[in-house]
C-alpha cells in the first residue's frame, strides 16, 4: 500500500521491531512495558505481546489490514498507559521519571491513533466518529503536545543521564541536553496553543529522528547483541513515527486551530 509519509513506516517498523524482541527474548520492553516480575505466565504473556505487536506493525503496511491493525495497536498502546504507566505515576506523583513513562506511551498511542484516523479516511473503512473524526484528531494532537512538555521536563530533571547519551564527538553535552529539552517543551507548547503547529510537530519529528540516527543506530552498531540498544532504537523509531504522523495530519493548518483546520 502507499505509505502515508515517514511516520507510517517508522511507527509500523518500530512496533514490529519491539514485537520481534519480545518474541525472541520472552520478555517485555524494559521500562516501556513495566510488567511486574511476579505476574503469572509472564514469559508466555511477553511472547504473546510480541506476536501481537509484530502482527500489528507489519499489518499496518498491508492495505487490507492497515486500518484494523492501526486501531488494534492504538488500543494496545492505550493499555500501556492505563495499566502499566499511569499506576506508577499515581504511586509517585512527584517522580518525573514515572511521568516520562506515561508521556512516551501517550506519544506512541497518539501516533497509532492519528495513523488509524488517516488510514480509515483514505480507505473509507472502520470510521469511528469520536476517534477518527475532527474531535478525535484534535484530542490526539492535544495529548501529543502535553506529552512533549513532559519529555522536555525530563531533560532538565535528568540532565546528567540525557547528556551522557549525546555522541562523544559532539561538544557541549549538557548544553545539548538543555537545548533538546527546550525543543520538546517549545514544540508541545506550540501544538497546544495552536501557534504554527505543523512547523512545531515537524521540528519535533526531525529532532527525534536525529536521536535515532545519531544515538540509537550507532548504539546498536556498538553493541549488536544488546537487547536494550535494539529496544531503544525501536522505541525511538516509533516515537519519531508518531511525531511525523502528527505533523502529517497538520499539513496546511492555520496559525491557530479552528474547526476547518487541516485534517478536520
Amino acid at each position: 500500500m502507499r505509505v502515508m509519509g515517514p511516520g507510517h513506516f517508522l511507527f509500523a517498523a518500530g512496533i514490529a521491531g519491539l514485537g520481534l524482541l519480545s518474541l525472541i527474548s520472552g520478555d517485555f520492553a524494559y521500562t516501556w512495558q513495566p510488567v511486574p516480575g511476579g505476574v503469572p505466565h509472564r514469559e508466555l504473556l511477553a511472547r504473546a505481546s510480541g506476536i501481537l505487536m509484530m502482527a500489528g506493525g507489519m499489518g499496518m503496511l498491508v492495505k487490507r489490514t492497515a486500518v484494523p491493525m492501526a486501531l488494534a495497536m492504538t488500543i494496545y498502546l492505550l493499555s500501556w498507559v492505563f495499566l502499566l504507566q499511569a499506576p506508577r505515576a499515581a504511586r509517585a506523583p512527584g517522580d518525573v521519571g514515572a511521568w516520562l513513562g506515561v508521556g512516551e506511551s501517550v506519544v506512541l498511542m497518539c501516533g497509532g491513533w492519528i495513523l488509524f484516523a488517516s488510514l480509515s479516511a483514505q480507505e473509507g473503512r472502520l470510521r469511528i466518529p469520536f476517534v477518527s473524526g475532527p474531535g478525535g484528531i484534535r484530542l490526539a494532537r492535544f495529548l501529543f503536545g502535553a506529552s512533549c512538555l513532559v519529555l522536555g521536563l525530563s531533560h532538565f530533571v535528568y540532565t546528567e543521564g540525557t547528556s551522557s547519551m549525546v555522541p562523544s564527538w559532539l561538544p557541549y553535552h549538557v548544553g545539548l541536553a538543555y537545548l533538546t529539552g527546550t525543543g520538546h517543551f517549545a514544540a508541545g507548547a506550540a501544538i497546544l496553543l495552536g501557534i504554527l503547529p505543523c512547523a512545531a510537530a515537524t521540528l519535533e519529528a526531525i529532532m527525534i529522528s536525529l536521536f535515532v540516527i545519531l544515538i540509537h543506530i550507532p548504539g546498536v552498531f556498538a553493541s549488536p547483541r544488546g537487547r536494550l540498544e535494539w529496544t531503544m532504537l525501536f522505541v525511538a523509531s516509533a516515537l519519531a513515527g508518531s511525531a511525523w504522523a502528527v505533523a502529517w495530519s497538520l499539513r496546511g493548518a492555520p496559525w491557530r486551530f479552528a474547526r476547518r483546520s487541516a485534517g478536520a
